[in-house]
């Protein structure tokens, strides 16, 4: 559940020390329960996109609450935990107790639409036909469903992948559709990748490498020094504080979240 959160959307090579160093430091459920959501934004370190660490606490504060502080076996009963979703519920479910459910990432998305639909890549978004496709394609025994769904993901990684793809490795250049079609070129939307320098992300996360740092309360004005647009570092705090991972204090103070 944990690489499940940290991989969205963040690399493994980034992931993997922060992966280990958080299960060294809290290695079931109950024991991030115990510590103020702050602590795990600390930990969450430079990975980006923090609000996931925040939804990992509150999933663990209910394990420990519900489930007695072990991650639950039933899919329903993951999906129902704060900050899980369709993918991640079917992703623990499939890869930590070897179940049979479709498990829908992005690399999966791609091998499908190259291998079964012949374009290069999926749509924006999931779509109804693309569930109704994965579920029409994972195989009935669930320990080789649990399976398929780990190797399908894989071969999109590394091998399908989204550019430079290496159809000479693929096991399954043979059947795909796009490559027999002679690959067209995407016809759909712009696929823009993410900008990052100047951005408010980039605001949000300087303000709190500060609080990451800090041992106690920041000062507006050690804040103010992060980013030199007033207007635009005014709107990454207010964000922050919306969002739930900074708390203001009297005196103009920031810190963490302790609740």
């Amino acid at each position: 559940m944990v690489s499940e959160f940290m991989l969205q959307q963040t690399p493994v090579n980034r992931v993997l020390p922060v992966y280990e160093q958080w299960l060294s430091r809290w290695p079931r459920p109950a024991d991030l329960a115990e510590e103020s959501p702050g602590e795990a934004v600390r930990a969450w370190g430079r990975l980006g996109y923090p609000r996931r660490a925040l939804r990992l606490h509150g999933a663990a504060a209910a394990i420990a609450e519900r489930h007695g502080g072990d991650v639950p076996t039933d899919h329903a009963k993951l999906l129902a935990l704060p900050g899980i979703g369709e993918y991640t519920a079917a992703a623990v479910a499939s890869f930590a107790y070897g179940q049979r459910h479709p498990v829908l990432d992005t690399n999966v998305r791609r091998v499908f639409a190259r291998a079964v639909t012949g374009v290069q890549y999926p749509p924006n978004a999931t779509t109804a036909a693309e569930r109704k496709l994965a579920r029409a394609l994972l195989p009935e025994d669930e320990h080789t469903a649990s399976r398929w769904a780990a190797a399908s993901m894989e071969l999109g990684a590394l091998v399908c992948t989204a550019k430079n793809e290496s159809c000479v490795r693929c096991p399954i250049a043979a059947q795909c559709a796009w490559r027999l079609a002679g690959k067209p070129a995407h016809e759909g939307p712009p696929r823009r990748g993410q900008t990052y320098a100047g951005t408010d992300r980039q605001v949000r996360g300087r303000l709190l490498a500060v609080l990451r740092e800090a041992v106690g309360p920041v000062p507006q004005p050690a804040l103010d020094r992060v980013w030199d647009e007033p207007v635009q570092r005014a709107r990454a705090l207010d964000g922050l504080v919306a969002d739930g991972l900074v708390e203001p204090l009297p005196g103009g103070l920031y810190r963490l979240p302790l609740t």
